[in-house]
């Protein structure tokens, strides 16, 4: 979430060069509206339209996705102020791009364990899988990451939930409208979910990994 268009085109492509899948917006209202799919955001607190501190409340108070704040704003009281609105670390303008890569290491890396408590079962529960393998495709629900013939697979928040949906139920297809409530919740389009079906399809290297069963819905496939 970034105002200087033209930085914000220059960091979305050094992320994208070092694995990321990185989108950025203009402008606040746009913010509130993408960072659902986000697993980690860069936050400009300086925006034409909103301020900054409240984009952070809001998502903080919707979410637990990591925030950084990457920001002009660069006294003291600047830096209490963004980590009292929620921000996860605070990063002044300007700053070295390797230093950015390691603060969203450090932070995603203080993510998973909340992550994972968060998915922990109550002891009276019947405990799920932490694995799901499907051939070469692995994944574990605990760090939520994915591995396709031992090689990571990156993808964001929304892409794993999609891709889990599918693997928990193998051989069933998922009809469109449990995908998208069970995904987007109220937040989703028809759009929305053939893009992120397209990019799954891409990242897994093989448009048969998400099969489409016309006018039903989704099915796991294979390579």
């Amino acid at each position: 979430m970034e105002s200087d268009t033209k930085e914000a085109e220059s960091l979305t492509r050094g992320l994208r060069r070092h694995g990321h899948d990185a989108a950025s917006v203009a402008t606040g209202g746009a913010a509130l509206r993408a960072y659902g799919d986000a697993d980690l955001i860069l936050l400009d607190l300086d925006l034409p339209d909103l301020d900054g501190l409240e984009i952070c409340r809001t998502v903080r108070a919707a979410c637990d996705v990591p925030i950084i704040a990457v920001t002009a704003r660069g006294t003291e009281l600047d830096r209490v102020l963004g980590l009292q609105a929620g921000a996860d670390d605070y990063l002044t303008k300007p700053y070295g791009f390797q230093e950015l890569m390691a603060r969203m290491d450090a932070v995603m890396r203080r993510a998973r364990p909340r992550r994972r408590a968060r998915a922990t079962p109550s002891p009276a529960a019947d405990p799920a899988p932490t694995t799901i393998r499907h051939g070469a495709l692995v994944i574990d629900t605990g760090s939520r990451e994915v591995t396709l013939n031992d090689r990571h697979i990156t993808l964001t928040r929304k892409e794993f939930d999609l891709l889990h949906l599918l693997a928990a139920n193998p051989d069933s297809v998922i009809p469109r409208k449990h995908v998208m409530q069970q995904v987007w919740g109220d937040s989703w389009s028809r759009r929305t979910v053939d893009t992120h079906v397209s990019t799954l399809r891409n990242k897994l290297g093989a448009s048969t990994w998400v099969i489409t069963v016309r006018g039903v819905g989704f099915r796991l496939g294979h390579a």
